[in-house]
């Protein structure tokens, strides 16, 4: 893979593939955080999809695509909010209860659009521009792959780095894997488990807002129902094949990004498929990659299961 034809060929490749993985990523970063602190946050899903109407809603309100990312933080942030406060305080069932999100955020944000489009409001919105970094996009290879993206995709490779320093090396980080392995020790050692995990699947959802928002406003600066794809999903999978750890979820999600960026180009070069079987390709890979490793994969040993903290 040395000739200038297949590096041509191949580099497009790669960075679609960095492109497609970034909401993914966002996602994965918040479900990383939501399932160490103990909570199975299968609402990612309806999280991101609230997420990329936020920041069409944010992004046609302030004409700034920042302001739009802001909208979809905090649509994922809230929508959270209302999956912790069922799961922590009234014990609900967390896989139900993210299913539920998941029905709900589809539900309500296409009503909503839809009557917006009828009241006349534009269906495009600002979104962000690509922006190369100085000096690094000019790096052979490596910069047209990873440095000539949108400021967004910029924004996840710092979170990664933050994320896992303060998973390892803060003392936050330790509350936080503590309630999700050992609550009842964490609960002794005087850290509460309620507040804990609360601000953790709040933060997840605000990191799959993210995500969201990098659909709508950082890819075709509009909304449209149906957006999100079942990328909350995979993101779910990258999380597990990634064993609840920033770095490999990282390379899940490149993987999972790069499969979608395949089959694009396969469907551009009018590779003699059916496009539906090359629309599953994605999906099939997170199957079979979630068939082959999770049997390996060792969650917190205290995922999914509420904590009858005394609330006071």
């Amino acid at each position: 893979m040395n000739s200038p034809i297949e590096l041509a060929m191949l580099i497009p490749l790669l960075a679609a593939g960095v492109r497609l993985a970034t909401p993914l990523l966002y996602s994965a970063l918040g479900g990383i955080i939501s399932e160490r602190s103990g909570v199975t946050n299968i609402g990612l899903e309806g999280m991101m999809i609230m997420g990329t109407f936020g920041a069409y809603v944010g992004s046609h309100l302030t004409g700034s695509a920042w302001g739009g990312a802001l909208g979809g933080m905090l649509a994922g942030a809230l929508t959270a909010l209302l999956f912790a406060v069922m799961a922590i305080f009234f014990r609900a069932d967390q896989v139900v209860l993210g299913t539920g999100v998941n029905i709900l955020a589809l539900g309500l944000t296409a009503f909503i659009y839809r009557a917006m489009y009828k009241a006349g409001i534009s269906q495009f919105v600002t979104g962000f521009k690509a922006w190369n970094v100085p000096l690094l996009s000019d790096i052979p290879v490596i910069g047209p792959i990873f440095f000539r993206q949108i400021p967004l995709v910029y924004l996840v490779y710092v979170l990664i780095a933050v994320v896992a320093f303060i998973l390892y090396r803060t003392t936050w980080g330790l509350k936080l894997r503590s309630v999700g392995e050992l609550p009842r020790a964490a609960d002794t050692a005087g850290i509460s488990v309620a507040r804990v995990r609360l601000m953790a699947v709040t933060a997840s959802g605000a990191l799959a807002g993210i995500g969201g928002a990098f659909l709508s406003v950082g890819e075709i600066s509009a909304f449209t129902e149906g957006l999100v794809a079942g990328r909350g999903f995979i993101a779910l999978a990258a999380v597990i094949f990634g064993r609840w750890d920033p770095l490999r979820a990282a390379g899940a999600c490149l993987l999972f990004g790069t499969a979608d960026a395949l089959q694009y180009r396969m469907q551009a070069l009018k590779v003699p498929i059916s496009y539906e079987f090359l629309l599953m390709f994605p999906y099939v890979l997170t199957l079979l990659a979630f068939i082959l490793f999770v049997h390996r994969s060792k969650p917190p040993a205290a995922l999914g299961k509420p904590y009858p903290e005394k609330q006071s």
